[in-house]
């Protein structure tokens, strides 16, 4: 009897602890996590006293009925704290802090639920350890506030919009400006995607995206209700395609399945991720998507050779002052070849046009070039080779397509068009990228949707689209303000990692004199404008979008850009808000970059130098020139010493930037 009663007293006492709210704090104590286990499972974040996220529900609902989160009985927990470092690979930085405090909650029926808190945010996973087959019909996140705050949201473009129904919405190349709207005026007919960012109180900001989605759909946001909430959507999975899309390079979805995913356990789902700044510069400089990314699956690194890219398809091919006709032919990439190799650009790519046009076969290539001839001139001149590849026409032949292009000397391929982010898609994502490992072929995913920290696991994938860049400026109306999007989308976009914005435009226009013009392109902005973004940006195979040409005239500028490395051992953010500037630092060896941003406003900014040690230090400045408000292209170029009391002024004109080179005194 006395054995019986204190066995129940055991199991009250134990059913009392889990009925209280589990809680996790940050390692600095200023995130606070609770969760809330009664009838379901909710969540909520507070920072300091302020609320990121009120109760928020989670669960996972089954095929076979079962509801992760539905009436849970919680078996046990874990609590642990790490602190460790990462050291990275192809990144903007050598090494990140890992340290974080963990809460796994472990649930009757082989589920479990991993709360993390960082100092920068706090993320949040579903794991399972059963081991049978599993569909799963929908993944229930909602993020709700206690405001109706200002959003920053990009939403879906589709050409076959459609208010009624969401799934003629998942076909979409994640390209978007920001909509800056109350909650209540987000539009309920349509879909954002990831990242997005919120305005809470205090001055803080919530930025939230996914990490480590492997062979899951891509989260995507919708606020149905007009509340101040968002809610998770995502793609069924793809029961019926049909070859079509841009010249039949892609796989149109035309039904669904009933169910998100199909897999089988053990395994983790992705990470929901919550980043929190105090300082918008913050955002800036932000490794949670990189830190919580699965580690690199590839042994051998030597052969991955970030770079810069002579890039053919922005200026349409259009070089002149030359003795043979410009296009897509031999004649053309042998002068692009020249000049990467006369400026030390590692690369030159074969961008739409190399491979016969609507067949979806990168074997059929057009009489007009000579692949193996491009690649031995190449070769000769220290320049490799990238090949443009539609997504269906890679897809089709993944294995024998980069066996026969690694043969022959192909650097790697850029894989554009997948416009799609349902598990199947995501699963492509991996599949390409493992393959490339095997045949040493660098990856660059256009048409793509944001990063998740795959380049941590295939640090061969360079590269990701999902970002509103300079090719729109091509055919974008006047109305279109790149400039902002150019100050507004390193806080979001580039929080989730590395961008393929293609910049580097010599043909420069301040706001009244922009429009497009397809076959002679040009940027929003000013000179220096464009060569800042080659600091600000994060992009390890960075691309210079401009016809050579046009950069050969222009030495000063070509020369400092082609020397800006890609990837770094150092990022500092110096200073910045959403939407107005930007200032950063980056370091590689030795030699530290300074690049600055404005928007529409003239700007004088102050660079505080004090991270530089020593005094053996000069500046190679460039900056607006005076002139730089009526005449975009105008800049100065200087070099001075490092100031007295290490603060560097400088204004920045309408549009306008900065870039700076530290360099050692001779």
């Amino acid at each position: 009897m006395k054995t019986l009663v204190t066995l129940i007293l055991s199991c009250s006492f134990i059913t009392t602890v889990f009925a209280q709210p589990q809680v996790l704090k940050s390692p600095d104590g200023n995130f606070l996590v609770k969760v809330e286990i009664a009838d379901k499972i909710t969540f909520s974040v507070a920072h300091g006293e302020t609320k990121v996220v009120t109760a928020s529900p989670v669960s996972m609902t089954l095929k076979n009925g079962t509801i992760w989160g539905k009436n849970p009985v919680l078996k046990n927990k874990k609590e642990q704290s790490i602190n460790r470092k990462i050291s990275t690979s192809l990144y903007k930085k050598s090494d990140i802090e890992d340290v974080f405090n963990e809460l796994v909650l472990n649930f009757k029926g082989n589920y479990s639920l991993i709360f993390r808190a960082y100092n920068q945010g706090v993320a949040y996973r579903f794991e399972t350890s059963g081991k049978e087959d599993i569909f799963i019909i929908n993944e229930e996140l909602s993020l709700n506030f206690d405001q109706d705050y200002k959003t920053l949201v990009p939403y879906v473009r589709n050409r076959d919009y459609d208010p009624l129904d969401f799934n003629k919405q998942f076909f979409t190349s994640f390209e978007n400006t920001y909509n800056y709207l109350k909650f209540s005026e987000i539009d309920k007919t349509r879909m954002m995607f990831l990242p997005v960012l919120v305005e809470l109180n205090d001055g803080k900001k919530l930025c939230f995206t996914e990490a480590d989605l492997e062979s899951y759909p891509g989260l995507n946001l919708a606020n149905r209700s007009g509340k101040s909430s968002f809610t998770g959507i995502f793609a069924h999975y793809p029961q019926k395609k049909e070859q079509g899309g841009h010249n039949m390079l892609q796989q149109v979805v035309k039904e669904r399945e009933d169910y998100i995913a199909r897999t089988k356990g053990p395994r983790s789902f992705p990470w929901r991720v919550l980043v929190v700044s105090t300082s918008d510069k913050d955002l800036l400089d932000n490794d949670l998507v990189y830190q919580m990314a699965s580690s690199s699956r590839v042994a051998d690194l030597s052969w991955i050779k970030p770079g810069k890219v002579a890039w053919d398809w922005w200026n349409t091919w259009n070089v002149y002052g030359v003795y043979f006709r410009a296009g897509i032919n031999n004649e053309t990439y042998k002068y692009y070849i020249d000049f990467a190799s006369e400026y030390k650009i590692e690369y030159v790519i074969l961008d739409e046009g190399w491979a016969v046009n609507k067949h979806a076969d990168l074997l059929q290539v057009i009489p007009e070039i000579n692949i193996k001839e491009l690649i031995e001139y190449g070769k000769e001149k220290g320049v490799g080779i990238i090949l443009w590849a539609g997504y269906y026409a890679i897809d089709r032949d993944l294995e024998n397509v980069c066996k026969i292009y690694s043969e022959m000397g192909v650097k790697g391929f850029k894989v554009d068009f997948m416009n799609r982010d349902d598990q199947e898609m995501v699963d492509f994502y991996y599949r390409c990228a493992e393959t490339a490992v095997r045949y040493n072929l660098l990856i660059d995913y256009h048409g793509a949707y944001k990063p998740t920290g795959l380049n941590r696991t295939y640090p061969n994938v360079l590269n990701f689209e999902g970002v509103f860049g300079l090719e729109q400026l091509k055919w974008s109306a006047p109305e279109v303000d790149m400039v902002t999007y150019d100050v507004t989308m390193p806080f979001i976009r580039m929080l989730a990692g590395p961008i393929d914005y293609t910049q580097g435009a010599m043909r420069n226009a301040i706001r009244n004199n922009y429009r497009p013009v397809y076959s002679e392109p040009m940027s929003q902005g000013t000179r220096c404008h464009q060569l800042a973004e080659f600091v600000i940006f994060e992009s390890p195979l960075n691309m210079l979008c401009d016809n050579p040409t046009n950069y050969l005239k222009e030495p000063e500028c070509t020369r400092f850009i082609a020397e800006i490395p890609t990837v770094w051992d150092k990022t500092i953010a110096l200073d910045g808000k959403v939407g107005e500037y930007i200032a950063m630092a980056r370091k590689k060896d030795d030699v530290w970059y300074i690049g600055g941003l404005t928007n529409w406003d003239k700007r004088e900014i102050t660079i505080d130098l004090s991270f530089l040690t020593g005094d053996s230090y000069q500046l190679e400045v460039f900056r607006d020139g005076i002139n730089a408000d009526r005449a975009a292209s105008d800049y100065t170029r200087e070099i001075i010493t490092v100031p007295a009391g290490r603060k560097l002024t400088i204004t920045m004109m309408p549009g306008g930037g900065f870039a700076v080179k530290v360099l050692k005194k001779q």
